[in-house]
């Protein structure tokens, strides 16, 4: 998947596990914690989400690198490049 595919794929993702959020103004480099109502279960059920939907393994040590879009992009960008959208 491509860069601008794999961030769809994490707003359709958002979008399932926050519905009542405005995701029309999400900042790319800001925190999503810091731009949504999302507590550490909502932040599971994306991990898990990925896993489901695109078979990527997120080790718990790495959680940190889907803190915002730009670093949960840059960071599947690698993993998910054999995957078609």
């Amino acid at each position: 998947m491509a860069p601008e595919e794999i961030r769809t794929a994490i707003l359709e993702i958002l979008e399932d596990i926050a519905p009542d959020e405005d995701l029309t103004a999400l900042k790319d480099d800001v925190s999503f914690r810091d731009q949504m109502e999302l507590d550490s279960m909502d932040f599971l059920d994306i991990v898990m989400e990925l896993r489901k939907r695109y078979k990527v393994q997120i080790p718990e040590e790495e959680y940190g690198e889907l803190a915002s879009m730009d670093s949960t992009v840059n960071y599947l960008t690698p993993k998910m490049a054999d995957i078609s959208a």
